[in-house]
């Protein structure tokens, strides 16, 4: 695709990587960072050497850390209601 106007081209291109730039950016600012944890936040347990390590700053276990990570589940019970019930 080509820019129009005044825009040159790869000017489109230009504006993603920049947003690709800033977005990587600011993940990486939220990375914990410092001296990090012996005892889980979470748990109290001990986090094991090689997390930390490959981890600098860390705060929470792997099992922790994953329940956190994992997606909010969602309810199977459908609130809204079919059509069928709404036309009754």
């Amino acid at each position: 695709m080509m820019a129009s106007g005044w825009a040159p081209d790869g000017a489109v291109q230009d504006q993603i990587d920049d947003s690709i730039s800033d977005a990587v950016r600011l993940a990486r600012s939220r990375l914990p960072s410092g001296p990090g944890e012996i005892r889980c936040q979470s748990c109290g347990e001990e986090i094991p050497e090689a997390r930390r390590q490959a981890m600098p700053g860390v705060r929470t276990c792997v099992d922790c850390q994953s329940t956190r990570d994992a997606p909010a589940s969602m309810s199977a019970y459908n609130r809204r209601g079919s059509k069928d019930s709404q036309l009754r």
